[in-house]
């Protein structure tokens, strides 16, 4: 079986399973860590609440650790996408020598 090349064989398989299933899950991790966190027990109406003021003071959003951990991880995969464009470009548009 000298027609298979498995140094590059293995190359392929670790950067698909990376990117094709690693990409997706790092972006999945950072919804996850936006999700976790204190959560206010009020609830956001359109009324007034019992006491008769608004209701304002509705925690938005997790922990600061949770949304560093996501924005990390949003920001790999931007790159990672950013990459992928900037490779695809240098591909299909070599240098014209004139």
């Amino acid at each position: 079986m000298s027609w298979i090349n498995l140094s590059a064989l293995w190359k392929i398989v670790v950067f698909g399973l990376s990117a094709g299933a690693g990409l997706p899950a790092i972006c999945a991790g950072g919804l996850y860590s936006l999700s976790r966190g204190p959560r206010s027990g009020r609830v956001a109406t359109a009324g007034a609440d019992a006491d008769g003021g608004t209701d304002s003071d509705v925690l938005i959003g997790g922990s600061v650790l949770g949304m560093i951990v996501a924005a990390i991880a949003f920001l790999i995969v931007l790159a990672a996408i950013g990459w992928g464009i900037y490779e695809v470009y240098q591909i299909g548009h070599p240098a014209v020598k004139k």
